[in-house]
């Protein structure tokens, strides 16, 4: 993975462009099947109290719908703009209301930066809560399993809720 030394940025932005594989299953998230082939691109320049950091992801990522369980492959494109310092912030007592200019700022430690751990997270920013193969989708059926979008079932498509049955059982009996 790649580590971007401060020191080398200089006047000039720090660039740079590569590819990368990551398993899915290290992200620990099941609704994630697969990654493809990432390319992470970008550039570290110095801004007033630190660094400024502008990336761009893209790649495909393999989700389940979220109604029949089927594969989905949805392309990817992310930018990523954070904002990096080198000074760890106190910690102060009580509730503190964070800004969005808290939200992009990352706190490096040491004199490099292990880009790893930001394309992480932005890979899990991107997952999908909930993803559809169509907005048509049929999902599976609950009391067989079967996928609704490639085969009818002949399960009773009636739903019954469970708290009527014992008025049901007053009208039988």
């Amino acid at each position: 993975m790649m580590r971007i030394p401060l020191d080398k940025v200089g006047e000039e932005p720090f660039a740079w462009r590569q590819q990368l594989t990551l398993n899915a299953e290290s992200l620990e998230r099941s609704e994630l099947l697969g990654l493809g082939e990432i390319l992470w691109q970008g550039s570290v320049e110095r801004q007033e109290g630190g660094f400024r950091l502008d990336g761009r992801l893209e790649y495909e990522q393999t989700v389940s719908c979220s109604r029949c369980l089927e594969p989905l492959v949805v392309p990817v494109e992310s930018q990523v703009r954070l904002r990096l310092m080198r000074a760890v912030p106190v910690a102060a007592e009580g509730e503190i209301e964070l800004t969005e200019a808290d939200l992009e700022t990352v706190y490096v430690e040491g004199e490099e930066i292990d880009t790893l751990q930001l394309v992480r997270e932005q890979l899990q920013l991107n997952i999908p809560m909930r993803s559809l193969c169509s907005e048509s989708c049929q999902g599976l059926c609950p009391t067989c399993g079967a996928n609704r979008n490639k085969e009818t079932c002949g399960c009773d498509q009636v739903e019954v809720d469970p708290r009527w049955e014992a008025l049901k059982n007053l009208r039988d009996g």
